[in-house]
């Protein structure tokens, strides 16, 4: 990995904001995902983050935290945090924005305990793909303290494979339609590919109900996602 995504928020917190990051799928067009959203503060986020930060409590761990917004919200609320990434250029601004506890790991590899486990903007991607679920599930419900929570959020994709008839093109021979091939580039180099997961909540339901995880609705998102609360 060349941590393309971690360069860009370097580049960013250094003040050195030229361009933004161009993200595309397999079945999706180019479409540039600007630097500046990276680093919002709470008024600019989604509805569903706000309402999963609001939710947070007690020790919480901030999955994929990229720049650190949403841990820095919460460390402002007074709730102790630990934020992880995969990036190490995303730690490395998180620990300069102010995040006092920010480590450069993958989740399957956490083994401390929390009240709240945030996994937002699309939480369900690091699964992957749709056979991988109940692997991370199992391992995130082992984090959990007695009544802890897993906050996470997802889209249902399948809106992405209607023809103009309203009619469907997905290929019931294929993989599960939200596993896709995730591509980025920055500054004219590109990353590689890598699998990233949209889950239906139904599908996600069903994966928490398999590993003994209640699985309940918060709310609905503007444009087919969803945020989740596992317990």
């Amino acid at each position: 990995m060349k941590d393309l995504f971690g360069k860009a928020l370097i580049d960013y917190q250094n003040g050195n904001y030229t361009e933004d990051l161009i993200t595309s799928t397999n079945i999706s067009d180019e479409d540039e995902l600007p630097l500046p959203y990276l680093f919002r503060n709470f008024k600019d986020m989604p509805k569903l983050e706000q309402k999963a930060l609001q939710l947070s409590k007690g020790n919480v761990l901030d999955v994929g935290c990229g720049s650190g917004s949403h841990s820095l919200y919460l460390q402002e609320k007074g709730l102790r945090v630990k934020a992880l990434d995969i990036s190490k250029g995303a730690i490395e601004v998180a620990k300069k924005r102010g995040v006092l506890n920010a480590e450069l790991k993958d989740v399957l590899d956490e083994t401390e305990t929390f009240d709240t486990i945030l996994l937002l903007m699309n939480g369900t991607g690091i699964f992957q793909e749709l056979s991988q679920v109940t692997k991370y599930l199992k391992h995130l419900k082992s984090l959990l303290n007695p009544k802890g929570q897993i906050l996470i959020d997802s889209s249902d994709i399948k809106y992405m494979y209607e023809d103009d008839d309203g009619g469907l093109w997905i290929d019931t021979n294929a993989n599960y339609y939200g596993e896709l091939d995730y591509y980025l580039s920055y500054k004219n180099e590109d990353e590689a590919p890598m699998k990233w997961l949209y889950l239906d909540f139904e599908s996600l339901k069903f994966a928490c109900e398999s590993v003994g995880l209640s699985c309940e609705k918060v709310m609905d998102g503007k444009h087919f996602d969803y945020l989740a609360r596992l317990t």
